[in-house]
Order: C-alpha cells, then sequence, then structure tokens
C-alpha cells in the first residue's frame, strides 16, 4: 500500500483534482470566426494619406441618382472629390435613353466636365424578334447623347434569361452587334462577369471567402454555370471582337493569379482592366503587385466601385507609399492586412489617370490641371 506521500508524489493531478475549484471558463471561449477581431500590436511608421499625389480618375463608379441630385447635392459630391484630388469620376449606372439625358443633363448643368456616364443594355427582352437591331440602335443613341462608354452588369452570364428561359451566356451571337458598334464608334465597354472563384467553392472552413459567404449568402453560386464556363465565356468576347475596347472589371477576377491576368492581357491587345474592389488582392503581394503593375502600367485603370470618400484613402497609401500591415476597410473583402506598393511616378500617373484618358473620349483636361 502506498503511503500518502508517495501517492502525492506519483500521482498529483489525480490526488488533487477532487479538491480543486472548477475551471472558469475562458473569457473568450465560444468567439467564432465572424466575431474574431484582433487589435494589432505592430508598432510600424503609418503615413496617412487624404488625398491623392496627381489628379485621379475613377474608372469605377456608380451615381444612381444622378438625373435627380440637387445642386447641393452636387456641390458637396464635388467638394469630396477636389479634396481627394479625383478629376473625374466615371459613373457606370448611367441607364439609357430619357434616363442617361437627364443624368448627362444634371451632371453638366452643376458639375461641367467632372462626372462622365456609360450607358447600359437592357436585356429583358432579349430573344424577342429584333432585339439586337433595337439594342444596337439604342447604344448607338445613347452614345450621340453623350454616353462615353457601356457598362455590362454581372447578370449577364449568370442570372439574365431570354424569352425562352434560357441563360444568356456572356457571348451570346445576339449580343455582338452591340460590341461590334461600341468599337466603330470609339467607346470602350467595362463589362463584369462571374465573381470571385471562391464564390463556387464548397462554403467550408477551407474557403478564403467564408466571411464574406457567411455575411452574404446570396453570393454562393452553385455550378452550372462555373466561374471558368463564364469567364471562358467573356474571354471568347474579347477574342471576336478585337477592334473593340474592352476594360476588364476587378481584374478580371485574376488579382488572385497575376501571372494569369498576365497572359490573358498579353493574349488580348484589346483589353485593359481596373481596380475596383479589388485593393485587397493586390496589397497582400506587393513584391508581386508592384512588378505586375509596372509591367502593365498602359493596361490598368483606378477604379473603387462604392463611392466612400475615407476608402479611396487606403488606396492611396497602398499604391504611395512603402508602409507595413495597412488595415483594409471592409472584412469580407479581406481578413488579412495590407502592403504597400509605392509605385514609381510614373506608373502611378498612368495608373491614377493616363490610362483612363486614353481610353475614355472625351475627358476634359481642365479637370486634370494641377
Amino acid at each position: 500500500m502506498l503511503r500518502p506521500w508517495l501517492a502525492l508524489l506519483l500521482f498529483p493531478v489525480a490526488v488533487c483534482a477532487q479538491d480543486a475549484p472548477a475551471a472558469n471558463p475562458a473569457s473568450g471561449e465560444g468567439v467564432t470566426v465572424m466575431e474574431y477581431e484582433p487589435r494589432s500590436t505592430l508598432v510600424v511608421p503609418e503615413t496617412r494619406l487624404t488625398r491623392a499625389s496627381v489628379p485621379f480618375v475613377d474608372a469605377h463608379a456608380h451615381l444612381w441618382r444622378a438625373g435627380t441630385m440637387s445642386a447641393d447635392d452636387m456641390a458637396e459630391l464635388i467638394g469630396e472629390m477636389d479634396a481627394m484630388n479625383m478629376a473625374v469620376m466615371v459613373n457606370l449606372s448611367g441607364g439609357s435613353g430619357e434616363r442617361l439625358r437627364e443624368s448627362i443633363a444634371n451632371t453638366e448643368r452643376h458639375a461641367p466636365g467632372r462626372i462622365v456616364h456609360f450607358a447600359n443594355v437592357d436585356f429583358d427582352s432579349i430573344g424577342t424578334p429584333g432585339w439586337s437591331e433595337r439594342a444596337e440602335a439604342q447604344f448607338r443613341e445613347d452614345v450621340a447623347s453623350g454616353a462615353r462608354g457601356l457598362k455590362i452588369f454581372k447578370s449577364l452570364g449568370l442570372s439574365v434569361t431570354d424569352s425562352d428561359g434560357q441563360r444568356v451566356a456572356v457571348d451570346d451571337p445576339r449580343i455582338a452587334p452591340v460590341w461590334e458598334a461600341a468599337g466603330e464608334l470609339g467607346v470602350p465597354v467595362l463589362i463584369h462577369s462571374a465573381d470571385p472563384a471562391p464564390f463556387w467553392e464548397p462554403y467550408n472552413a477551407h474557403n478564403e471567402r467564408y466571411y464574406e459567404l457567411t455575411e452574404r449568402p446570396n453570393r454562393r453560386q452553385i455550378a452550372p454555370p462555373s466561374f471558368e464556363d463564364v469567364i471562358g465565356e467573356q474571354h471568347a468576347v474579347f477574342r471576336r471582337h478585337p477592334q473593340t475596347t474592352f476594360i476588364n472589371a476587378h481584374l478580371g477576377w485574376y488579382g488572385n493569379d497575376l501571372a494569369r491576368l498576365g497572359e490573358l492581357l498579353d493574349e488580348h491587345p484589346n483589353v485593359v482592366t481596373e481596380l475596383g474592389a479589388v485593393l485587397a488582392e493586390l496589397g497582400r503581394q506587393p513584391r508581386t503587385a508592384r512588378q505586375f503593375l509596372i509591367d502593365y502600367q498602359d493596361r490598368v485603370l483606378m477604379g473603387k466601385d462604392s463611392y466612400a470618400p475615407e476608402e479611396y484613402h487606403v488606396y492611396f497609401r497602398v499604391f504611395e507609399t512603402d508602409d507595413d500591415y495597412i488595415e483594409y476597410y471592409r472584412r469580407r473583402h479581406a481578413n488579412w492586412r495590407l502592403y504597400g506598393l509605392d509605385l514609381p511616378a510614373d506608373v502611378l500617373a498612368k495608373v491614377y489617370a493616363g490610362n483612363a484618358r486614353r481610353i475614355i473620349p472625351g475627358l476634359d483636361a481642365s479637370a486634370f490641371a494641377e
């Protein structure tokens, strides 16, 4: 029989556990990934930028109320643009017909040269007799009214159906006359096709977009069509219409694979891309992204997507500084911090404005006077 003191030495946990108080649960126990939001203790230099170093064009904006904004609302918007050094905003939600004309008239009345508009195509009646001819004619009329380009929303290829209830592919031949008209008229087509590839991947702990798909469950996608289906259709449009300039929205959803994006740009000289809502992809790979923007400095346009003045400041900081561990402004896009690219001044000037001024016709040169 073991003496009590020897038993205590050999089995301290077993002997003492019965007398130990119950453990209190840790204060963080039960925190989910949706709730976890650590505060960084990293101490590094921070550069606060609220203004771009040179005037820039936001080639991806949505000004839904452009036709009805009051003079006071417009003055407030222009004041915010001036504070950021935004020379021109490109409103991609111009609509068509009378709505487009009202938007152009209102912005030109209150802020001439500062806001330009892209037209949109109405796909509601595609498949009915004469749709292609009507769509082309309406687009030509919209350009004559002052539209500087065409914006295609992501619904094409995903949710747009024809009069027979069939999904309309991005490269549906019934739309070809519109693409051709854009090339003939010398205006670009900014086209958003598909969504990030992880939206189609299993919704589990390995999905890089798990937070976003939890916060926005309607963004989950189920094939068919697959991501590759829709993106392949978009690329087919690029290939079939080489005389038309296409602005491939959101880095073509290849911000996580810049080598593949580079191959796409190499293959299609008529294609450029833009940065709306994908800053987080570049900021997490600063060396690779910096070299990509240097190599393709003539093929990338500044763009933001949703308008919020303080969020542009993060763009400026990523592009213009070499800061470490920059906090991004929207968690559902990124569960990571960003790093400054410290772009060369000549590259920055092209991305901020030079490429847009070359591709989008009729931008007012006086808006870029420093």
